[in-house]
C-alpha cells in the first residue's frame, strides 16, 4: 500500500517553510523523488490562486490536504452485506482461545521453570521476563475482544456482548461500562479538537506553557534531546493509560459545556473530579450512574481476587505471573491508540471545520504482521473502517477495509508498507514530530479550522511565525 507521507529520508529533514518548491526538498533523481501521498499532492500541486484565497492546508510534512469528498452512506454501501454479520460462536471461540493461550502459558513457566528446573539465576529472570511479553501480548488480545463487545461487533446479543466485555475487561483492571460509554463518545468526536474523548493534541499554547516557554518562542526554539523524547515516551508507555482512566489526562477539558451541568467547577487532573470510576463524572451522563457502579464493582472483585493470590502464593509472584504482564498491556494498548491517531499526516479539526466523514477519516492503518493479525485481532490494521462501521467484527474488517479503499482514494491512510519495524519506529517519530497542532500559516476561513502537528525540533513545515505581542 503506497504511503501516505513522504519517505523519512525526507520528512525528517529540517524546517521546511510553506513556500518550499518541491524541488528543494529532494535530489532530481527519480529514484529518490519523493512518493506522493494518496491523501496529498506535492506542494508543486498549490495554486497560486488557491494560496491567495487562504485556502492553504498543509500537513508537517509539507504535503496538501483536501477535505474528504465522500458519504457515510458511500461507505457503507461499498462493504459486502455478509462484513456486517456477527457471530456469536466465532467470538467466544476467540475468547477460549485468548483465556486457554494465558493458561497454557502460565502453567508450563509455572511447572518447567523453576529453581529446580532452571538453577541458573539469570536465566530464570530471562526466560520469567518473556513470559511477562508473551502473557502481555495474550491479555492484549484478550482486552480487544472485549472491546469488540463495548461496539457491540461481539455478537447480536447485547447482554452476551456486555456479560463477556464486563468480565473479561473487568479481569484486565479495565472497567466495562465506564470506558464503553466514553470510548463511544470518542468515536462520536473523533479529530473534534473540543469533544474528542481520547486524544485531544495540544495547543501551541498549551505546549509552550508545558516546557515554560511563551508560544511565540516555538518557532525558534533549538530541538529537544533524544534523552528527553525517550523519557517522555517511556512514561507514556507505562503510565498513559492508568493515568487517562484516573484523570482524563489526553481527554477534552471542556466539561463546563454539558448539557447537564456535571460538569460545573470540574477539570482534568487527580482532584477535578473527572475520571472513569465516579458516577458523577461528567463524562458520563446521569443515567449511567449504575453502569459505572457495575464497573467498579467488575474492579473490585478482581482486584479482591488479586489481593487473594498476593497474600497466599506471594506479592513478589504475584507481581511476576499478573503485573509485569499488565504494564505490557498498558504499553501495547497505548502504543496502538496512539498510533491510530497521532501522525503528521493526520488532521484535527476545530468545530466549524468538522464533521463525523471527516474525523472518521482522521485515523490511520499500520501492520504489526503475525502479532497485530493473529494475537492481536487485526485492531492496528483495519483501525480506519472501524471509525466509520465499529460494529463490523474484527474478522470481516480486512474485506471491509479494502472495499472502502475504493470509495475513500487517496483519503485513505495506511502505514502498511512500514511493517512491524515500521510501526515500532513511528512511536519515535511521532513523539519527535507531533507536539502541538496551528492551522497552516496564511490560511482563511473553513481552512484555518483545520489543524496539523508542528514540532520545536525543526523537523517538517517550520511553525507559523507569530509576534511576541
Amino acid at each position: 500500500m503506497t504511503s501516505t507521507a513522504i519517505p523519512e529520508r525526507i520528512a525528517l529533514q529540517r524546517n521546511m517553510t510553506a513556500d518550499s518548491s518541491a524541488s528543494s526538498l529532494v535530489s532530481v533523481s527519480p529514484a529518490d523523488s519523493p512518493r506522493h501521498s494518496p491523501s496529498t499532492t506535492s506542494l508543486s500541486s498549490l495554486s497560486s490562486d488557491g494560496e491567495a484565497r487562504g485556502n492553504k492546508m498543509l500537513n508537517t510534512y509539507g504535503n496538501r490536504f483536501e477535505f474528504p469528498d465522500f458519504t457515510i452512506k458511500e461507505i457503507r454501501d461499498a462493504i459486502p452485506s455478509h462484513c456486517f454479520e456477527r457471530s456469536a460462536a466465532r467470538g467466544l471461540y476467540y475468547v477460549a482461545r485468548d483465556l486457554t493461550s494465558l493458561a497454557v502459558t502460565f502453567y508450563i513457566f509455572h511447572n518447567y521453570v523453576t529453581a529446580e528446573t532452571v538453577p541458573y539465576l539469570p536465566a530464570r529472570v530471562a526466560l520469567w521476563a518473556l513470559y511477562s511479553v508473551i502473557q502481555g501480548l495474550f491479555a492484549t488480545g484478550l482486552w480487544v475482544l472485549s472491546h469488540e463487545c463495548g461496539h457491540q461487533s461481539f455478537s447480536t446479543s447485547k447482554v452476551l456482548n456486555d456479560t463477556v466485555g464486563w468480565i473479561c475487561h473487568s479481569m484486565l483492571l479495565v472497567p466495562y461500562f465506564s470506558w464503553k460509554i466514553s470510548h463511544g463518545k470518542h468515536h462520536k468526536g473523533t479529530g473534534h479538537v473540543g469533544r474528542e474523548m481520547v486524544f485531544v493534541p495540544k495547543t501551541r499554547e498549551q505546549y509552550a506553557f508545558h516546557i515554560g516557554k511563551a508560544a511565540h518562542e516555538l518557532s525558534e526554539l533549538m530541538e529537544e534531546t533524544p534523552i528527553l523524547t525517550a523519557l517522555n515516551m517511556i512514561l507514556q508507555q507505562l503510565f498513559g493509560w492508568p493515568m487517562y482512566l484516573l484523570t482524563n489526562v489526553t481527554g477534552h477539558n471542556c466539561h463546563e459545556r454539558q448539557p447537564e451541568g456535571r460538569g460545573k467547577g470540574k477539570e482534568n487532573g487527580f482532584f477535578g473530579g473527572v475520571n472513569h470510576f465516579n458516577p458523577s463524572s461528567p463524562l458520563y451522563e446521569a443515567k449511567d450512574a449504575k453502569l459505572i457502579v457495575l464497573s467498579d464493582l467488575g474492579l473490585f472483585l478482581a482486584g479482591s481476587a488479586l489481593y487473594f493470590i498476593g497474600k497466599n502464593f506471594g506479592w513478589l509472584n504475584l507481581l511476576v505471573w499478573y503485573g509485569l504482564p499488565y504494564l505490557w498491556v498498558n504499553h501495547w494498548l497505548v502504543a496502538i491508540t496512539y498510533l491510530q491517531h497521532t501522525d503528521p499526516t493526520v488532521p484535527h479539526y476545530e468545530p466549524e471545520a468538522w464533521n463525523f466523514t471527516r474525523g472518521a477519516a482522521a485515523t490511520i492503518d499500520r501492520e504489526f504482521g503475525f502479532i497485530g493479525r493473529q494475537l492481536l485481532h487485526g485492531i492496528i490494521e483495519t483501525h480506519v473502517v472501524h471509525h466509520y462501521v465499529s460494529t463490523i467484527p474484527f474478522y470481516h474488517a480486512d474485506e471491509a477495509t479494502e472495499a472502502i479503499k475504493k470509495v475513500m482514494g487517496k483519503h485513505y491512510r495506511s502505514e502498511a508498507h512500514t511493517g512491524p519495524f515500521g510501526f515500532l519506529k513511528a512511536l519515535w517519530t511521532s513523539s519527535r514530530m507531533c507536539h502541538w497542532v496551528e492551522p497552516t500559516e496564511g490560511a482563511e476561513g473553513e481552512s484555518k479550522g483545520v489543524l496539523f502537528y508542528r514540532n520545536r525540533n525543526g523537523l517538517g513545515l517550520a511553525p507559523a511565525k507569530i509576534s511576541s505581542q
